[in-house]
């Protein structure tokens, strides 16, 4: 039986990792993106490890135009993307929003919402032209409501969720699949890099709960992914048990 392929951006760490092994085990051979070539080559390894086939692409997804080339680079079976997930994604900062860093904002709409389109536009059509494939855009439950200090990084969420929704609707006379997988609280590295490298900060984010993994949320895209050709799993709110919302957390828990 052919193996299905699916194309991982932001593959190097966090849930996108997670991702790469998962879809793996599941059978998949892999297109990884990502930016860092030596966390790349440690993807890969796992990767093929686990039995696929894989082929690495070193390019940030805020660059069109190296997105661009890489995609149109793809040749042979590697041209057919069986599963877009769109992971790349970010959220720096928690000022408020008329403190807030320009520069933090622009990367965060460059990636979570520009990067998202980019890789949308360049894999999709083939997609509606063959009449089969599935999307799957990795949101948060911040895209639900904006919480404090998450202002700009909230909008860029909610714009994820509108741009999936907008595709399952322009896509609806296909067999083509589209799927918003909303998390709640995993502990990755997404705090340290929000907060810029401050490890002790990132860490009080997860105290007092058990949090959700990057494999949580792997397992959510992978069971979409797999579900009967008939079956699309639209939208996917997955929360920690101790978390109601992108607000109300249960701290109590230690």
């Amino acid at each position: 039986m052919e193996r299905k392929i699916a194309l991982i951006t932001g593959a190097t760490s966090g849930i996108g990792e997670a991702c790469a092994r998962k879809f793996a085990e599941g059978g998949y051979d892999l297109i990884l993106t990502g930016r860092n070539v030596d966390k790349m080559k440690a993807v890969e390894r796992q990767a093929r490890e686990l039995g696929a086939d894989v082929l690495p692409l070193i390019f940030d997804v805020r660059d069109r135009k190296a997105a661009t080339a890489a995609v149109n680079s793809l040749a042979g079976k590697w041209a057919v993307v069986d599963v877009l997930i769109n992971n790349a994604g970010l959220a720096l900062g928690l000022e408020k929003e008329y403190e807030g860093d320009i520069d933090d904002w622009e990367t965060m709409i460059d990636t979570n919402i520009k990067g998202l389109l980019t890789m949308t536009r360049l894999v999709v059509p083939g997609m509606v032209e063959r009449n089969k494939g599935h999307g799957i855009n990795v949101a948060a439950v911040g895209g639900d409501a904006a919480y404090a200090g998450g202002n700009v990084y909230c909008a860029t969420k909610a714009a994820v969720k509108a741009l999936t929704d907008g595709l399952r609707i322009d896509v609806a006379h296909t067999a083509v699949r589209v799927t918003n997988v909303k998390p709640g609280l995993v502990e990755t590295n997404f705090s340290v890099i929000r907060f810029h490298g401050d490890n002790e900060r990132a860490d009080n984010v997860y105290k007092g709960i058990k949090p959700l993994t990057g494999d949580d949320i792997a397992d959510v895209a992978l069971y979409a992914a797999n579900a009967p050709e008939h079956v699309q799993v639209a939208e996917v709110l997955v929360l920690a048990t101790h978390q109601a919302n992108g607000t109300v957390i249960d701290r109590k828990q230690d």
